[in-house]
């Protein structure tokens, strides 16, 4: 029977390798047996021992552009300050899909659920064990990364940002809200800036192959979203009209 050839380094260890972890946990022995087993695991780690520290490297993440610094959060639930249940809730309304994995005492149903409910993706009870303890952080990075590679990117133009896979578009900083034809529009304009689409290719495109309505209601689509894009709806710089032909973003 031919053998097969089992490389040195496990699947498993290669995605917990370079794996960018914050572990919030105010326990200090807690946190330094998790801390020491995910650096054995080859990852790197960074500490918050309170919630309002979590809750300000987070926020600075947010606000950053570049990427996101963190591929798990590791939290505990009763931490001083700000809980962890408000700083999972948070991290959710911010849109962030980074994995979550609970630690705590709360071992009650109702709290398992409650963490769960509000965004958390696993929940462990203490005391607990080591060795699960990384499994899950393993699989929790797996499916991390396995979605994440059929993620659409975030497309951004000037100070205008769209992120596809939430259906949200923020300009100059402030969230605006869209139609799905409307959203469809700026997406389809905002990957392809500088080309002319036709009246006809934007139907095609946005409304179907199927769509039986008038052209006009383009340029009814274009308007509403010029009023929301424009600071001068009138004298437009994203959409523009390019008579005889259709319209150009950018």
């Amino acid at each position: 029977m031919q053998s097969l050839d089992i490389p040195k380094t496990s699947p498993s260890q290669q995605l917990t390798q370079f794996s960018r972890i914050l572990v919030v946990e105010d326990e200090e022995l807690i946190r330094e047996m998790v801390v020491l087993s995910l650096q054995q695991e080859g990852c790197e780690v960074s500490i918050a021992t309170d919630g309002r520290t979590a809750s300000n490297l987070l926020q600075n993440a947010e606000s950053n552009q570049s990427e996101f610094p963190y591929d798990l959060i590791v939290l505990d639930l009763m931490l001083p300050q700000i809980n962890g249940l408000d700083i999972c809730r948070w991290l959710r309304y911010q849109g962030s899909t980074i994995p979550v994995l609970i630690l705590s005492a709360k071992a009650s149903e109702t709290d398992r659920v409650l963490g769960l409910e509000v965004g958390a993706d696993d929940y462990i009870t203490k005391p607990f064990s080591m060795p699960e303890f990384v499994a899950r952080c393993r699989a929790l990075l797996r499916r991390q990364r396995f979605s994440s590679q059929f993620q659409s990117p975030v497309l951004q133009y000037q100070d205008l940002t769209l992120f596809p896979q939430q259906c949200r578009v923020t300009i100059r900083g402030e969230e605006i809200s869209l139609s799905p034809k409307e959203f469809k529009l700026l997406e389809l304009f905002i990957g392809s800036p500088g080309r002319v689409w036709s009246r006809e290719q934007l139907i095609e495109q946005v409304w179907g192959p199927d769509f039986l309505g008038d052209t006009k209601t383009v340029d009814v689509h274009i308007r509403w979203l010029r009023e929301k894009l424009e600071p001068d709806p009138c004298n437009p710089s994203y959409i523009v009209t390019v008579r005889g032909f259709g319209y150009r973003f950018g």
